[in-house]
């Protein structure tokens, strides 16, 4: 049998061969990596079986003994972009603050992945990095005293908005224009012309809205988001039971 010998140089008239790159092994982790740069790269309607396999130089049909279909492979998305969060370690004396911070973590992960939160919002987590998140959420609720049944609905409730304010910056960034510049300089643009609309209604069927222009429009997107979430985690506290007090011998 024939072995390959030294590199031979390229005979005169033909053109050299080009070097082929050996073809990096399909895996899971592969597939979803190559999802996630398809998503912050287009969005997530760009994320299909048969793009993904595109961007592979392979068949779509190949990709299904490593995920089930587009579903599955949106789940794992997400699952993967969680793993960027950072989780802390709980401190009872700090647990509102904590859980607030948190929220600012998954906030900043998520609006750094164009609209992954569209999967997030209708999605029970199950995945390992999804599971680790729900986690520390509820560790810090319980370090704070919260009753079960409270942080159970509060994670979920916390979920939802996290998912709505990710979607609507998300969205804000869908709907300026090519060559219309910054986002949110654009958006601002807009909120502007908001205000004067709200300023110009008739004051004798909307007292209240044209007497709380400032107040309607003042705030912009962080201002919304932390105020949200100062009164999603208010309210989480307020079901903290007081200790109770020995009663003092009369």
């Amino acid at each position: 049998m024939a072995t390959e010998g030294p590199q031979m140089p390229t005979p005169p008239g033909r053109r050299p061969r080009r070097a082929v790159p050996a073809r990096q092994p399909l895996t899971q982790e592969l597939v979803v990596e190559t999802a996630i740069r398809v998503l912050d790269a287009e969005g997530l309607e760009a994320v299909t079986m048969r793009r993904v396999a595109q961007e592979l130089g392979t068949g779509a049909a190949s990709l299904y003994a490593h995920v089930s279909g587009k579903e599955e492979l949106r789940e794992l998305m997400l699952d993967r972009v969680a793993a960027e969060i950072r989780l802390p370690v709980p401190d009872p004396a700090r647990w509102q603050e904590q859980l607030k911070d948190l929220a600012r973590e998954i906030r900043r992960v998520y609006t750094s992945h164009r609209d992954i939160a569209v999967v997030s919002m209708s999605l029970i987590p199950t995945g390992p990095h999804l599971l680790d998140v729900a986690e520390a959420q509820l560790a810090l609720m319980e370090a704070g005293g919260v009753p079960k049944r409270i942080a159970g609905l509060a994670v979920s409730t916390l979920g939802m908005f996290l998912d709505a304010d990710a979607i609507e910056d998300t969205m804000h960034h869908a709907k300026t224009p090519p060559g219309a510049g910054d986002p949110w300089t654009y958006f601002q643009t807009y909120l502007d012309q908001i205000r004067e609309y709200f300023a110009a209604l008739p004051k004798d069927r909307y007292p209240t809205i044209s007497g709380m222009v400032d107040e309607l429009t003042g705030e912009d997107g962080d201002g919304r988001f932390e105020f949200g979430l100062d009164m999603l985690v208010r309210g989480i506290a307020s079901y903290v039971e007081e200790p109770s007090r020995p009663e003092k011998d009369g």
